[in-house]
């Protein structure tokens, strides 16, 4: 019988949803205080970050923020997204990452007490089920503050516990006020390559918004 001090979790994040829905709420998500968040609710077995990459110019600029998640503590998925036309002629991307994540989780389902899914995607409602189904609590992260709601309504029904990204700004959001500390230690922007890597949230910002628009879903040139 597990206990809260033995809670063993595994974080599910969908890359591209959680960038928009963080940037629908107004703010960027820092990286490295999501992960000590969750290290403090018990014991962090794995942290995934799910993302799709376009092979052209937007690579370069979604690159950084992979290599940095790579290196602390995140285990990171990719995969190259396919253009195809569609049937009315236009140019479409896919780039979707849904079974990636969802055999991931059933794999790693028998060892975790508690999954947290970062994502408002409707499609994860049956590995939701699923999961809960081998005996584990799923909490689901993503907003209904926005208009319309970031979140299906049939996967926020289906949690155990939905929790509002809004309500974790204060832990999980990188403080504008902080931006300028970096400068009076003289740690300008053009130092950047040579800053250790725990100065790398402040590089990260940059390429977190410059993330492509939706490298996790379909969209439409």
């Amino acid at each position: 019988m597990s206990t809260p001090v033995s809670n063993k979790i595994a974080l599910f994040i969908d890359g591209a949803n959680l960038y928009a829905t963080a940037k629908t709420l107004g703010f960027d998500i820092d990286y490295k205080r999501l992960l000590k968040e969750f290290q403090g609710r018990g014991t962090l077995l794995r942290a995934f970050y799910y993302t799709a990459i376009i092979e052209d110019q937007e690579y370069s600029s979604i690159r950084p923020l992979i290599d940095w998640l790579d290196y602390n503590g995140y285990t990171v998925v990719t995969k190259a997204t396919k253009e195809f036309i569609d049937a009315s002629g236009r140019r479409k991307v896919k780039g979707n990452m849904d079974i990636e994540l969802a055999v991931d989780a059933m794999e790693l389902a028998e060892h975790i007490d508690q999954m947290v899914l970062f994502s408002g995607d409707g499609d994860f409602r049956s590995l939701v089920e699923a999961v809960q189904r081998r005996g584990v609590r799923v909490t689901v992260i993503s907003t209904i503050a926005s208009q319309p709601p970031m979140i299906a309504d049939e996967l926020r029904r289906q949690a155990d516990v939905f929790t509002d990204l809004v309500e974790l700004q204060s832990k999980l959001g990188r403080d504008p006020s902080e931006r300028p500390a970096p400068r009076e230690r003289g740690e300008r922007s053009g130092e950047r390559h040579g800053e250790p890597r725990h100065h790398a949230p402040q590089f990260l910002q940059r390429a977190t918004t410059m993330a492509p628009r939706g490298a996790g879903d379909d969209f439409e040139e």
